[in-house]
């Protein structure tokens, strides 16, 4: 269950911070919804690596998890300092390539159909990672293709299948 309230969350911020960089959506709203989600899966990751029945599977999700959550924070961070994200552009290369890495394991592991997804899902946000880094640290003109794509990786990895997740038509 906590899969999917963090997956449905997850969703809406990216499909936000989608429409934002496509310049929808102004520089002072968008920080309300990532620090909100940034403190939901803190609060997640915390209950996964320290909370009853933490095992290491439970506290490497929470691992790969707060990778999302600073994101966030950063991304709030940037627009109440206006920076001008160079520095959250690199923090995104090493997360995409960390979840290169996540992505084959992701795969390697996968039994079922929900495990093949995740390793789909995994795949799209390390390209969204690295999509970022080559925005704001490289500073290439993708704002546009990058922002579409953020959108519609809430909807597909984020927003149906946390709510699938949520009201049990998929488990």
């Amino acid at each position: 269950m906590l899969l999917g309230l963090a997956l449905f969350y997850v969703g809406a911020v990216l499909f936000l911070n989608g429409i934002w960089v496509m310049g929808y959506i102004e520089d002072r709203e968008i920080s309300v919804i990532n620090v909100f989600v940034g403190t939901l899966t803190l609060l997640v990751s915390l209950y996964l690596a320290l909370g009853p029945g933490a095992d290491p599977d439970s506290v490497r999700a929470a691992a790969f998890t707060l990778l999302f959550t600073f994101t966030y924070f950063w991304v709030a961070w940037n627009r109440w300092n206006g920076a001008d994200g160079r520095g959250l552009g690199w923090f995104c290369f090493f997360v995409g390539v960390t979840v290169i890495f996540i992505t084959f394991d992701a795969f390697s592991v996968a039994d079922s159909t929900l495990g093949v997804w995740l390793g789909v899902c995994w795949g799209s946000w390390a390209i969204l990672w690295l999509m970022f880094w080559a925005l704001l640290a490289l500073k290439k003109p993708i704002a546009k293709v990058t922002g579409a794509f953020c959108a519609a990786n809430g909807v597909y990895t984020g927003w149906i299948p946390g709510y699938l997740l949520l009201t049990g038509a998929l488990s």
